[in-house]
């Protein structure tokens, strides 16, 4: 073996080593490893003693058995799958009613959870009590996988509580009641779920803390938490509805996250500190006093002749102090999307200082959730404390937005009335340079613009300032639930559209983009636009100049709007149509107020003052640009030739 063959193998061991030491993972890694595998093994355990037990009741139940098993052989079946918590594996359900006046909640013995949730103030499209689930059709589970020392896994979903000096049906007038099921061991030790519900509160607190369980559990410091639930359509829409259905949650420290609601998806995260189960106007939220850990998520959609919009399930592990010094905190909200409802609970749970409930209303990022926040929210809620009728509520903040840009509407009038007076000018500039000069025709243009300080942006401008306004109400309007069964006009419900025409036959691609029914106030939103489009295409300086086909392009927008708006909710269609129909009689107004000619001869007084004759930036930039493109058409002339 030579001295190169010697170094080479030296280098690769090297090479190994270093690469071995670099990617060795961290404790931090190793720890969530092994947490991973603990929480694969309780499941395939769960699986397999699920699996085992089945099939000795199945052997039990067959018709060809001899006889039913004894009860002794029954508890022993129990026993052997959940361990100590077989003496709590039989029972008979039996269910609890808890309410105040904004809730009842069904509290089942079996799993000792909460299987029934209904809003008392709220009804769902077709005027029946509205439920966020009901467990008649397992819509709903949430439980512990608890394990045994002997490593038996007893899921609290399968398991009956035995309620704690509880009434069948208890309703909280005033101040608060506390309600508790223990799960018993065959040991004595036990576990016990205590609920605790205010009066005037859609918050219901959960306290989980175990009595000897470190006897029964060994030596374990986390519990496996499962969720499921379906989400039931509440709406007259539910292709509408399933566009705000979607999980969100708050990571540890961060911010509000969402899942797609558009199609199936899985998504892990290491930490968080709630999970919301959302619809479009009602929520289940899980807040926890502690870190969830390992979390998985997984939205489903649910099928199209389902009466469920979505199936959500989140899989967690959550700390648990095993000797019950410390129990473990959560807390339910059951209640409406309503943004100053959420935004009061978020200073109310131990350990964070701001919960951002309310961000699960999806107000639209940036600016344009600035302006709902700030602006909208408040001018809407300020109104509705004096007049009953939202859709006359949405005709002032109409008034009000319009009435607030009115001068920003005002100087693009303004500006594109400067350039429609100069058109003759701008006709003779085309008239003495040909189409071929193009960039000579542009830079005499804006020279002429310079000259009596005309923008060519200056009408531009004043509308892209709007348009925050315009998308913020885009988002606020489907996410407002004040608007969800108001009836104005013809529309019986604002939060929803208003067909005047339906039909049950299904018409490719028109069922399917734009529905089976034709809304009025979309209709009318339309037209107002197809007639704002005629009108501002009045407006422009020259129309001559235009791509051929911009014309009908223009107009086929709104056309485009009738097939996006049709099904979206009557209320934001509602105020496009009185926004815009406002638009339409303020450029009258302006027409009527705004002497053009006296305009004209402001514009040439300025063109004969030289101090007045100051480029602005844009102006500036242009004709710079406009310059050099001209000179290296003028060095590459000669080349060509």
């Amino acid at each position: 073996m030579d001295k190169n063959t010697i170094i080479g193998i030296l280098l690769i061991i090297g090479i190994m080593v270093g690469f071995t030491f670099l990617n060795k993972p961290s404790e931090e890694e190793l720890e969530k490893q092994r947490q991973e595998r603990v929480m694969q093994a309780r499941q395939r355990l769960y699986e397999d003693s699920i699996a085992r037990v089945n099939s000795q009741r199945a052997l039990a139940d067959s018709a060809n058995a001899p006889q039913m098993l004894a009860d002794s052989a029954k508890n022993k079946l129990a026993i052997d799958q959940y361990g100590e918590f077989g003496a709590s594996a039989t029972g008979t359900e039996k269910l609890y009613t808890i309410e105040n006046k904004l809730v009842k909640l069904t509290i089942s013995n079996k799993g000792g959870q909460i299987v029934k949730a209904q809003l008392k103030n709220y009804l769902t499209n077709d005027k029946q009590p509205l439920f966020l689930f009901d467990s008649k059709k397992d819509s709903t589970a949430f439980g512990f996988n608890l394990v045994t020392a002997n490593n038996r896994v007893a899921p609290t979903a399968e398991l009956y509580f035995e309620p704690v000096g509880i009434d069948s049906v208890s309703v909280v007038d005033r101040g608060e009641k506390s309600f508790t099921f223990r799960l018993k061991t065959a040991s004595g030790a036990y576990l016990d779920y205590i609920y605790t519900l205010k009066a005037d509160n859609y918050m219901l607190d959960l306290q989980v803390r175990g009595t000897g369980m470190d006897k029964v559990m060994g030596n374990q410091n986390s519990l496996q938490l499962l969720w499921n639930t379906k989400i039931k359509q509440q709406e007259r829409s539910k292709k509408f509805e399933g566009r705000y259905a979607q999980i969100n949650y708050k990571a540890a420290g961060g911010d509000v996250e969402r899942l797609s609601e558009s199609k199936d998806v899985d998504e892990k995260v290491i930490k968080a500190k709630w999970i919301a189960f959302k619809d479009q106007f009602f929520s289940s939220i899980l807040i926890s006093d502690s870190v969830l850990s390992d979390v998985k998520l997984t939205s489903l959609l649910g099928a199209p002749d389902s009466e469920y919009l979505k199936k959500y399930h989140a899989d967690m592990s959550v700390p648990f102090d095993l000797t019950g010094k410390k129990a473990t905190g959560f807390h339910f909200y059951f209640g409406p999307n309503h943004f100053k409802t959420l935004n009061a609970y978020n200073k109310g749970v131990p350990s964070e200082k701001e919960l951002d409930l309310q961000e699960i209303i999806p107000l639209g990022w940036g600016i344009f959730g600035w302006i709902n926040q700030y602006l909208v929210i408040p001018v809407f809620n300020f109104l509705s404390n004096f007049i009953a009728s939202f859709g006359i509520i949405i005709l002032l903040l109409t008034l009000l937005v319009k009435l607030i840009l009115f001068p920003l509407t005002y100087k693009s009038y303004i500006s594109m009335a400067k350039m429609r007076v100069l058109k003759p000018q701008i006709d003779e500039i085309h008239a003495k340079i040909p189409k071929e000069k193009m960039q000579e025709r542009q830079a005499a243009t804006m020279a002429l613009y310079r000259k009596v300080g005309v923008s060519p942006m200056g009408g531009c401008l004043p509308m892209l300032l709007q348009m925050p306004v315009l998308f913020a109400l885009f988002s606020f309007f489907p996410s407002a639930i004040e608007l969800r069964q108001q009836s104005f006009l013809w529309a019986t419900d604002l939060s929803s559209y208003d067909a005047i025409v339906s039909w049950n036959a299904q018409i490719p691609f028109i069922s399917a983009h734009f529905g089976n029914h034709l809304s009025l106030f979309c209709l009318l939103m339309t037209i107002t636009n197809i007639i704002y489009t005629y009108l501002n295409m009045q407006q422009q300086a020259d129309t001559s100049q235009q791509i051929p086909g911009m014309k009908y392009m223009m107009y086929l927008m709104p056309v485009m709007f009738l097939f996006m708006f049709n099904d979206y909710a009557s209320g934001l269609s509602y105020y496009y149509f009185v926004s815009t129909l406002i638009t339409i009689l303020q450029t009258y107004a302006m027409r009527w107020f705004v002497d053009e000619k006296a305009l004209l001869q402001k514009l040439h007084e300025r063109a004969k003052d030289p101090k007045k004759q100051k480029k602005s930036g844009f102006l500036a930039r242009l004709e710079e640009a406009q310059r050099k493109q001209m000179e290296m058409q003028r060095k590459q002339q000669p080349k060509r030739k």
